[in-house]
C-alpha cells in the first residue's frame, strides 16, 4: 500500500510536543518509499528475489557487503564502518540484533518431513551453578536429543538430533563472528570498548527464548573470550520488553484488525491472489487446506523453506510422492510475499506506528533512559547489547519509520551511537548547569541499520546521522512518554 499524505496519530499520542527550545517535534506517521517490496503487482508478477540472498551465510561472488542476506544479515564491520568527524567523541553505544540462523520452529515444520535434520555438531548447555564461592561445582552438561526404539511414537516434523528451534552450528559461528566484528570496530578501531570485559561498563541482555542465550554465549566469546562467568540480563517473561511480552491488548487488537488473521481487504488481497501457490505448497507439505495458521500469512512456509536453504538443505518433496517437490521458483515467491507482509504490517499500514509504540514502546523508553543517564553522568555503562527477535527489530524499525522496510533476517542489527561534540561539557550533573543538563547541548546521535546510516521517512529524523540528541529523545519520548508513561496509558496499565 502507498499513501501520499502523512497520517495523524490518535489523540493518545499528541502530534506535536515541545522541546526546551520550543521547537516542534513531528510525531506523524509517514509512508515508506515505494519499492518492489511493497508493490503487490511486483511481488506477484515478479521473479527471483531481486538480489536478496536466502541460501547461505556467505554472499555470492561479486555481491557487495550490505546486500540483504536473510541467512546472515549485514552488520557493523571494521572494513565498511563509516567514521564520524574528529570533532565528535563517542560516549555510548546500544546494540539490538536478531539472533542468528537456526532450525525452524516446530510449529513451522510439516506433519511428516521427507528427511531428518541432525544437530550432533553442537550442544545446548543447560545446567545450574551456585555463585557462592564455597559451593560445589556443577558438571558442564548439554542436551543430546535421541529417539528410542522402545518408544512407538514418531516425532512430528523433522526426525533427528535437533531442537526446534535451536541455533545451529553455522548460526553459532555467525554469532561468534558478529561479536568479533563489533569488537574490531569499538575496540580495535575506535578504542572505545575496554580491552578486557568489564561488567561495570558492558552489559548483555537476552529474551526468555533460549535461542537468544545460545547466540549471546558465542557473541561474547567473539568479543572477549572471557575466562569467568558472564551474566545475561533478562526480564520476567510476563513483562519482557525486549521480546516483547508485556501485556498490551489494544496493540494486539490493532495488529489483528489490519494484519495477520484480519479480514481487511488490503491484507487478504495478497492471500487470495497467492491461493494457487498455497495449493501447490500444501500438496507437497501435507498441510490441510483448512489450516488457518498456515494460510493466514506466508510466515510458516517462509520459515520452513528459508531454514532449509540457509543450511544448504534441499527444498522439500512430498514424502508420499517424491516427484512432487517445491521448486525454487515457488520458494522465491514465498520469500517475496514474506517481505511484502512485513513491510505492510510494520510500515505501510498507517496503523503500524501506533501498534509498534504500544507493543514495543517500553524497550524504547528504556533506551531513552539509558541515553539520558549518560548525558546526566549517572551511569558508567558505555555499551549495552540486546539479542532479540525479528518482531523486536521490526517494531523498532517501524517506530523509527525506516525508509525501506524489510523482514529483519538472521543477525539483523540496529546500533545507536551517542556522541559528544568536542568542547561541550562532559559533567552535566554539577550545580548551576541544570539547563544544559536538561537540554543535552552538544550531544548527537547516529543510528546504523545493517552497518549503514538509517534513513527515516519522518522528515524530522531523515538521515539519522549526527541528529541533535535532544530532538531525537523528544521524538522517542513524544511517542512513548518518559518511563513509558504513554504506553502504560494506552495499554490499560495505568
Amino acid at each position: 500500500m502507498w499513501f501520499s499524505t502523512s497520517y495523524l496519530l490518535p489523540a493518545l499520542w499528541i502530534p506535536e510536543v515541545l522541546t526546551s527550545q520550543t521547537s516542534k517535534v513531528d510525531l506523524n506517521w509517514y509512508p515508506p518509499s515505494q519499492t518492489w517490496i511493497n508493490s503487490l503487482s511486483s511481488i506477484l508478477n515478479g521473479t527471483g528475489t531481486h538480489g536478496f540472498v536466502f541460501n547461505s551465510s556467505q554472499l555470492p561472488a561479486g555481491a557487495d557487503y550490505g546486500t540483504y542476506n536473510w541467512c546472515n544479515m549485514p552488520h557493523i564491520r571494521r572494513e565498511e564502518y563509516p567514521r564520524v568527524g574528529k570533532e565528535y567523541i563517542l560516549q555510548y553505544v546500544e546494540v539490538i540484533h536478531r539472533h542468528h540462523k537456526r532450525t525452524p520452529y516446530a510449529s513451522n515444520t510439516f506433519p511428516k518431513e521427507q528427511y531428518s535434520w541432525s544437530c550432533s555438531d553442537n550442544g545446548l548447555f543447560y545446567y545450574g551453578q551456585s555463585l557462592a564461592g564455597d559451593a560445589n561445582k556443577s558438571a558442564s552438561t548439554y542436551w543430546s536429543v535421541f529417539t528410542s526404539d522402545s518408544n512407538p511414537f514418531a516425532p512430528s516434523g523433522f526426525n533427528g538430533t535437533c531442537q526446534f528451534p535451536q541455533i545451529t552450528k553455522e548460526g553459532l559461528d555467525d554469532s561468534w563472528q558478529h561479536g568479533k566484528d563489533l569488537y574490531g570496530v569499538y575496540h580495535d578501531l575506535l578504542n572505545f570498548l575496554p580491552k578486557h570485559l568489564d561488567l561495570n561498563k558492558v552489559e548483555f541482555r537476552v529474551t526468555n527464548n533460549v535461542i537468544t542465550s545460545q547466540v549471546s554465549g558465542m557473541l561474547i566469546s567473539g568479543m572477549y573470550s572471557p575466562s569467568s562467568n558472564v551474566p545475561l540480563n533478562i526480564q520476567p517473561p510476563s513483562i519482557d520488553s525486549l521480546e516483547s511480552t508485556y501485556p498490551c491488548p489494544p496493540a494486539s487488537k490493532l495488529y489483528s484488525s489490519y494484519g495477520v488473521g484480519s479480514a481487511a481487504a488490503n491484507w487478504t488481497a495478497h492471500l487470495r491472489l497467492a491461493s494457487p501457490l498455497f495449493s501447490r505448497l500444501d500438496a507437497v507439505s501435507g498441510i490441510p487446506i483448512n489450516s488457518i495458521d498456515w494460510h493466514k500469512s506466508l510466515d510458516h512456509y517462509f520459515d520452513n523453506l528459508s531454514a532449509r536453504q540457509c543450511h544448504r538443505k534441499p527444498l522439500p518433496c512430498s514424502p508420499t510422492n517424491t516427484s512432487l517437490c517445491v521448486s525454487q521458483v515457488q520458494a522465491n515467491a514465498v520469500y517475496r510475499l514474506g517481505e511484502y507482509e512485513y513491510s505492510f504490517i510494520y510500515r505501510d499500514s498507517p496503523s503500524s506506528l501506533q501498534a509498534a509504540v504500544g507493543s514495543f514502546g517500553v524497550w524504547v523508553a528504556e533506551l531513552a533512559d539509558h541515553i539520558r543517564a549518560v548525558i546526566e553522568g549517572r551511569d558508567e555503562v558505555v555499551y549495552r547489547h540486546n539479542v532479540a527477535h525479528d518482531g523486536s527489530l521490526a517494531r523498532l524499525l517501524g517506530m523509527l519509520q525506516v525508509e525501506v522496510m524489510v523482514w529483519p533476517g538472521m543477525g539483523s542489527e540496529v546500533v545507536f551511537e551517542v556522541y559528544k561534540q568536542r568542547g561541550a561539557r562532559m559533567d552535566l550533573s554539577r550545580a548551576g548547569e541544570e539547563e544544559e543538563k536538561e537540554s543535552g547541548k552538544g550531544w548527537f546521535i547516529r543510528v546504523l541499520w545493517g552497518g549503514k546510516v538509517l534513513r527515516s521517512s519522518n522528515p524530522m529524523l531523515g538521515v539519522v546521522d549526527m541528529v541533535d540528541l535532544e530532538v531525537f529523545l523528544a521524538y522517542l519520548e513524544g511517542l512513548v512518554g518518559k518511563r513509558a508513561g504513554k504506553v502504560v496509558d494506552y495499554c490499560g496499565g495505568g
